[in-house]
């Protein structure tokens, strides 16, 4: 190829050949590769994912913030959002490498095509175009995956909410039923029959239907045994005691009955109904007592009381 002296760039002539050696190399002109075209969607790209990474940041702050809101007590679902968290958190860290080494093929690319000439920086060229493609892909698929998680999480979280907004509903339900139970029972006690006991001569609450007796066994202070008996040859057994019917008057509400108690059979004639029965028993310190509510004909129904705490007498 020859050399225009007065057209060529970077050209310079030859210095004038000594008489005493030979003369220097001649310089031939230099070609450098074009100035590489800079690319301003690198910077872009850059900014995106830097951005991405900080909304994966943000978004762990968020998903640990309704961590926190959920309720302690529910543990299956809290199991149930550690797992959405981990498997998010898997997903991210995976999602990530593949970003971090299509960045480095990115990089690589770039210094190949900033190298490269002619067909060579066209190839070069061509794989930044493809790399760039697959790392905005691989950017969506991941962002796709945190949405979709955030998602799970939304739902669970709502599920919970609404767990728990059903049994504050449940509870506050149960409180009322509570209060008026409360109350009931408050009037109920008041209402309750106070009579001097046949034994101590201490005045004692007794029951005279279902409601009342009811009332006393929610005091907690006696175990209580129905009964509802006829007349008959063998007594029954009520609690730790035996009674045996012997007499039913209906006209006059009397009734007359044999105790078997501690081994020893006494037997309590003419009692009225509503009249607390009491007896001492090795068993306890306090009386025994025995209510009669109700005589028919031939059949008497009531309760027997004992003490709570059985401890032997001294």
């Amino acid at each position: 190829m020859s050399i225009n002296p007065g057209t060529t760039p970077g050209y310079v002539p030859p210095s004038q050949p000594s008489s005493y050696g030979p003369p220097p190399p001649v310089q031939h002109a230099a070609y450098g590769p074009p100035p590489p075209a800079t690319s301003a969607k690198i910077p872009i790209l850059f900014g995106a994912v830097i951005a991405l990474l900080a909304g994966i940041i943000n978004l762990f702050v968020q998903v640990n913030s309704l961590r926190t809101e959920i309720n302690k007590n529910q543990t299956d679902l809290l199991a149930e959002l550690d797992k959405v968290r981990e498997t998010t958190a898997v997903t991210q860290q995976t999602n990530r490498q593949r970003v971090e080494a299509l960045s480095a093929q990115l990089e690589t690319a770039r210094r190949q095509a900033n190298m490269a000439a002619g067909e060579a920086k066209v190839e070069a060229l061509r794989k930044v175009d493809e790399t760039r493609a697959q790392l905005e892909a691989a950017q969506k698929r991941q962002e796709q995956a945190v949405n979709s998680q955030f998602s799970e999480v939304k739902q669970a979280q709502d599920s919970t909410n609404s767990k728990i907004e059903g049994v504050n509903t449940e509870v506050g339900a149960v409180k009322t039923d509570v209060a008026s139970t409360k109350s009931e029972l408050e009037k109920t006690v008041a209402q309750l029959k106070q009579v001097s006991g046949d034994v101590d001569g201490h005045s004692t609450m007794i029951a005279t239907n279902g409601k009342e007796l009811s009332a006393l066994r929610a005091l907690g202070e006696r175990n209580y045994f129905e009964f509802n008996m006829h007349k008959a040859k063998q007594p029954q057994k009520v609690g730790d005691v035996a009674l045996l019917l012997k007499k039913a008057d209906p006209k006059h509400n009397r009734y007359t009955i044999e105790l078997t108690v501690d081994d020893k059979t006494v037997e309590k004639k003419d009692r009225t109904i509503n009249e607390p029965l009491q007896f001492l028993t090795s068993k306890a310190k306090q009386p025994y007592e025995i209510v009669v509510n109700d005589v028919k004909k031939d059949q008497i129904a009531g309760y027997l009381a004992v003490p709570k705490v059985l401890t032997g007498r001294n």
